[in-house]
Formats: C-alpha cells, structure tokens, sequence
C-alpha cells in the first residue's frame, strides 16, 4: 500500500529472469484474477507481449475484461512482461516501445496544500518549488464542505464555488509565475457545476481542469469543454482503447489522462497517446503508484511525441518513496531521467516494500 492500494505482479522464466508489473486502483481482488492468467502464460514465449496481452483481454470478455479489475491486473502483468522483455534482450523498455523522444519526464506535484487557512500550507508549498517540479496540482471538490446543502446531489452552492476559487486563487499567487497549476474535480459534480467552475477559472490559466463530472457522460464531458477557455482534462476512470474513442472523436477532452496502471498496460497507453496525437490532443497520465510503476508509465512518456507531464503524488510519503526501489529517490528537481539499464530500469527494495504490505495478502507466491 502506498497511495491507496497497488497490486505488485512478477512473472518468473526458467532462465531466472523475472519481470515486475504494477496495478492500481481497482485491485482488490487482483490476486486470484492473476493466478487465474497463469494458464495463459506458463509454457509461452515471454516476447510475444501482445499476443499473451490480447489472449486474457478475449478470454475474460464474459469476466469483467473491459475495464475495473480484470484490466487493472492485466495492467500489472502486461507491465511484468515489458519488464521481462527488455530483461531478456539486454534493452530499456522504451526502446522496445519505439524507442525515446525525450531523456527525461517532466512530472507534476499532486500537492495536498491548497488550504488558505493551513498555517503550514506556505512551508508545504515552498517544500514544493525547492524541489524542483515546475506544475502542482490541487483538488477542489470536497464531500464534508459546510456550505453543502445536500449530501447526495452534487450541485455546488455559491458558498462551495466561492470556496473553490479561493483555493485556486491562493495556490496560484503561492507558486512562482512559471510554475503550471492543474486543478481536480474529481468527478463530483455535476454539468451545471463543471461549466461554472471553469468558467471561474479562466483568469488562472489552469494547466488543466480534471474531471470536472464524472467519465460516463461524454457528451455532458464535452459540452463543459466548449463552454470554456480553461483546458479540460479526462481519462484516468477510463480503460482500454475503446475507452478514449469516443472521448476524441467528439473532442471532449483538451488533455487525456489515462493511468498505465490500469488502462491496460504500457503498449495500450502507447496506443492511446497515438489514437490522442491524430488528434493533436497532449497525453498527460494519471498516476498514483511507487517508482516501480511511475518508472514503467516513464518509458511509454519518453517514447510518445505529445506527452505533457506526468503526475507524482507520494509527496506525504517521501521516506517510503526514497526507499521503496533500490535505485532511491529516482526524481531529481522535478522530472525523471529515463535508465539505460534493461527492462523498466528500477527493482523493488524487499524490505522498505514489506513494511506496507495488506495484511494477509501474499508476497510473490511463483508456482501457485
């Protein structure tokens, strides 16, 4: 457990090589889904990831494959198997994926301050520019908010929207000039909202605006985009290609987000970012996982040509971040700087990882 829950998958060979995958999210029965796509991959070629990969997607067509969890775990295995691959041949994984477009990943700070009243908010957000990221991003949407009239539907109040413009307003005057702001809805509220939120946001020049009403509704998605000058962003509750057709084809989005941990593996999100490119539409995934993950979702960013930025929120959890992978803290002043070395590039430090296991859930059990 790191931010919230993430299923760690390693897919073992006879050669003692091993690859690590990552999933998040809608994970918590990840294990037994896993177990399950062992039949589909003991005796096979470990190189042919895409047929392995389509080979689970068809045969769970009756078992949830088209999103949730059987994609999330898929996510992690597709990933263990990219790992694996580059293993095998000697090569980082973006370069199986077509090799980079750039040497390093700018990242955004999910920051968790955007409190005017926080006496430690300026402290956090000073922590935030000496270390070197050039965009944060805050959340706005608030389920406890006092100036809720109802606990159920989602229309802000004027209390509510004053609130969250306040918010915007503080981090935007906190953070230097050239320093970018996202800002999260979260998918809360509902059409009447979404357009008034972002049209109150014009004046900040946003990076981007997410999920202003939840991903179920592309039409109402893209009626908030073309009322507004502020960018909107989608994508992190979607799964699978088919999941962003519709969400480009009618232009609902200004930025997509889908999570590589969960959308369906890193060739899918390069799938997805090239399916956004023909659309001059910038890719900026969503992601919450440790550096094993964040490293993984790295090499698809490094090897697309519209990547924005990538998201990194462990900023409460900087000790275990530093620790979870062998390599240490792999950001350096805000951006991530892609390995050489074989496969994803990073391994898993066992003993930092072991101290935030699930209770009772198993730890790599190769031969179940």
């Amino acid at each position: 457990m790191g931010h919230g829950l993430q299923l760690h998958v390693r897919i073992y060979t006879d050669q003692g090589i091993f690859g690590h995958g990552e999933g998040t999210d809608a994970v918590q029965g990840g294990a037994p889904l896993v177990r399950m796509f062992r039949r589909f991959l003991v005796g096979q070629d470990p190189l042919n990831v895409e047929a392995l990969w389509e080979r689970i997607r068809t045969a769970g067509i009756f078992a949830g494959a088209q999103g949730g969890q059987y994609t999330a775990a898929l996510s992690a295995v597709e990933t263990a198997l990219w790992d694996l691959a580059g293993k095998a041949m000697g090569i980082p994984v973006y370069q199986l994926l077509g090799g980079k477009c750039r040497d390093r990943v700018r990242l955004y700070c999910d920051s968790q301050t955007e409190d005017p009243k926080d006496p430690e908010a300026p402290k956090k957000i000073a922590g935030i520019v000496d270390m070197g990221f050039t965009a944060a991003k805050i959340d706005i949407d608030e389920a406890m908010d006092p100036n809720r009239w109802d606990r159920v539907n989602w229309t802000a109040s004027n209390a509510e929207v004053d609130r969250m413009v306040a918010k915007v307003k503080f981090m935007r005057e906190s953070l230097p000039a050239r320093t970018d702001l996202a800002v999260d809805m979260h998918g809360r509220y509902d059409m009447t909202t979404g357009k008034r939120v972002a049209k109150e946001l014009e004046p900040f020049k946003l990076l981007f605006l997410e999920e202003p009403v939840p991903p179920e509704n592309v039409d109402a998605m893209r009626d908030i985009r073309e009322s507004t000058s502020t960018p909107i962003c989608c994508g992190e509750n979607l799964f699978l290609r088919h999941g962003f057709r519709t969400v480009l084809e009618r232009r609902a989005a200004d930025i997509i987000m889908p999570d590589l941990q969960k959308v369906g593996g890193l060739l899918e999100g390069r799938k997805i970012a090239d399916m956004a490119h023909v659309y001059y539409t910038p890719f900026a995934p969503h992601c919450v996982v440790s550096p094993i993950g964040t490293m993984a979702s790295c090499h698809v960013c490094a090897a697309v040509p519209n990547f924005l930025v990538l998201e990194w929120h462990w900023i409460s959890r900087l000790e275990l971040w530093k620790n979870f992978v062998r390599e240490g803290d792999i950001i350096e002043k805000g951006f991530v700087t892609l390995p050489d070395r074989p496969g994803i590039g990073v391994e898993m430090n066992e003993e930092a990882a072991r101290k935030v296991q699930v209770k009772d859930t198993p730890w790599f059990e190769p031969g179940l």
